[in-house]
């Protein structure tokens, strides 16, 4: 599996480059693959979204994507990856979301952070506020979508949605927390805990060398 450093994208761009290879991957003609990067401020919505959630007008655009789950934010201080990968095996997506669960509650344990997965409602928690959001979309056995986690986002920006249409809870971060983290810090950390939930190895590989590697496994 490569793990591919995307710097700041517009999330467009970034759904536009999900849609090319997980085409790709499920044709294999490219390996397991994750996405690693981070978004201008954007509020993207699932495919059984309520926009009723969106509160109110904002500068912050809004995006229809084909992911699983309600309405969510993305934007700078918020590390968000896209595994593009095959899954195999019985309870295939299901184990595969606890994997995202399992590698985020090992990156806030690396921090001090006590974090938690719930079987009522997706992402992962601390408390009653949520550090990490998870939407995935499954199709002919290859991912595409992922998980955000929250480092030092500017929470207010939350303010515009009702996150994933949950009132009783709040969003959290490392900063909120407490923890002075950086994105670029966490990142591999992430991505090593990522490698180590779906039990595969994991090498970077740069953004250019990407489109012509004919197997990245």
């Amino acid at each position: 599996m490569i793990a591919v450093d995307l710097g700041r994208l517009d999330y467009t761009e970034a759904l536009d480059l999900q849609h090319r290879l997980a085409a790709a991957r499920t044709a294999d003609l490219i390996g397991d693959v994750l996405l690693v990067c981070e978004h201008p401020p954007v509020y993207t919505a699932g495919r059984n979204a309520d926009l009723r959630n969106v509160r109110h007008a904002s500068t912050i655009p809004l995006v229809h994507a084909d992911r699983g789950g309600d309405v969510t934010y993305h934007g700078p201080g918020q590390l968000v990856v896209y595994p593009l990968i095959r899954l195999s095996g019985p309870r295939r997506v299901r184990s595969y979301v606890e994997a995202l669960q399992d590698a985020c509650v090992t990156v806030a344990a690396r921090y001090g952070i006590t974090a938690h997965a719930q079987r009522s409602r997706p992402g992962v928690w601390v408390g009653s506020d949520k550090l990490a959001a998870i939407g995935v979309r499954v199709q002919r056995g290859s991912t595409s979508h992922g998980l955000a986690f929250n480092v030092d986002p500017d929470l207010t920006d939350f303010d515009g949605i009702v996150p994933c249409g949950i009132t009783d809870g709040g969003i959290c971060s490392l900063a909120s927390l407490g923890v002075s983290a950086t994105v670029p810090e966490v990142r591999p950390a992430l991505v090593h805990a990522l490698a180590h939930a779906l039990e595969r190895p994991v090498r970077w590989m740069s953004g250019a060398d990407l489109e012509v590697t004919p197997q990245a496994a």
